[in-house]
């Protein structure tokens, strides 16, 4: 695998949280991932790193001096590059049940009380983990079809220009263009497992 792939492959986490002890915690329980891990102390420096960055998940305190976690997530979600990027809200109230609505309601994916399950947290984590690599992987399949695509394209194009150029006398060089065409084609089949 390529050092290109291997760093594509990599998928940040954000961890924010104003409590020094919170994080570190985190940090501990998210380590064994092996996936880079991201601090943010507040939902400020929460937004200034997704917009440096590109993230898998985002574990998001609720209870924030300044702009608290709902505040956060809602700006999150504004934004057509984190859009779609889950959060996972982490607080320490659970006798408030409108809190979990309040956090669904700003799109959270899950909502988690402190203290939490360690082996709980990290499967959840490693669930949108896989289907981040999942959506790369999809990403970079459908890019590649799109440059055969476009390929593709401009290879009809060109034909039709020749064709409507020329005389009969340059039919070898148009069954070139479509035994490539054919090739890519056949290419492209092979990607999908057709």
């Amino acid at each position: 695998m390529s050092a290109e792939a291997t760093t594509d492959n990599r998928a940040s986490i954000l961890l924010v949280d104003d409590m020094e002890d919170n994080l570190m915690a985190l940090e501990a329980v998210l380590g064994s991932l092996n996936e880079p891990l991201v601090r943010a102390r507040s939902g400020e420096e929460a937004m200034k790193a997704i917009l440096r960055q590109r993230f898998a998940v985002i574990l998001l305190d609720v209870r924030m001096p300044g702009m608290d976690g709902f505040e956060t997530a809602s700006n999150i979600k504004r934004l057509d590059q984190t859009k779609d990027v889950p959060i996972i809200f982490l607080t320490g109230t659970d006798n408030d049940s409108g809190y979990a609505f309040r956090g669904y309601a700003t799109g959270a994916a899950d909502y988690l009380t402190k203290p939490f399950d360690p082996w709980v947290l990290r499967a959840k984590v490693t669930v949108f983990l896989e289907l981040h690599r999942k959506n790369r992987q999809l990403e970079r399949i459908l890019a590649r079809e799109q440059r055969q695509f476009d390929e593709l394209a401009a290879r009809l194009s060109a034909i039709e220009t020749h064709m409507a150029a020329s005389s009969l006398k340059d039919v070898l060089e148009l069954r070139r263009h479509v035994t490539h065409m054919e090739e890519l084609v056949q290419e492209m089949r092979r990607g999908r497992g057709v």
